[in-house]
């Protein structure tokens, strides 16, 4: 299997309570408009209970998507743990917060990158759903913006990504290989 992304989700419930919660069944689906998708199981219990992040975007219709990196990865897996809905993931997991600048829900400040989102449509199939949400902002810390190009400079950002099994991760530091794409006239003259 390959790695997985991690969007590690904020979203606020009527009351308030800032949740954050790791989803590794997530990834962008468009650039035009830029809409992601991500898999959100119900609770494992036999009422059909929706997690808290999926009640609260369908809710509110907003979210954010936390970039994971190496330095946050311990208090991401925290946020995993199955708390109640009126105690705040991002309070236990000791994040700090940062204003959003379209959606009310904040991005975790020590995150590297995030997309703030609002809910596009949800899908429900069987025990789960699939969120697709549509970005309104993106936030990316300077010192990963390559200043060259409208590029960010991921392989200093060291994301982690999610492995199958629980627990099981990888790194993206020093695994990066650059593989120059072509033009179809460069690779009809390679041909010659």
């Amino acid at each position: 299997m390959a790695p997985r992304p991690i969007a590690l989700v904020t979203s606020l419930s009527e009351n308030g309570v800032l949740n954050a919660a790791p989803f590794s069944s997530y990834n962008y689906l468009c650039t035009d408009p830029p809409i992601l998708g991500m898999g959100v199981t119900n609770r494992p219990d036999d009422k059909y209970t929706p997690k808290d992040t999926a009640r609260n975007i369908r809710r509110t219709g907003e979210f954010v998507v936390n970039v994971v990196n190496e330095a946050i990865a311990q208090q991401m897996v925290l946020t995993a743990t199955d708390f109640p809905p009126e105690m705040s993931e991002v309070e236990l997991a000791k994040f700090t917060t940062a204003p959003s600048d379209v959606v009310k829900v904040p991005r975790i400040a020590e995150a590297p990158a995030a997309l703030e989102c609002v809910e596009h449509s949800t899908i429900e199939i069987g025990r789960s759903r699939i969120i697709l949400g549509r970005v309104v902002s993106i936030y990316v810390n300077d010192k990963y913006l390559d200043p060259t190009g409208p590029y960010i400079l991921a392989e200093q950002l060291h994301s982690i990504g999610r492995m199958n099994g629980l627990g099981n991760y990888v790194k993206t530091r020093d695994a990066f290989m650059t593989i120059p794409r072509i033009s179809f006239e460069d690779w009809q003259k390679a041909q010659k």
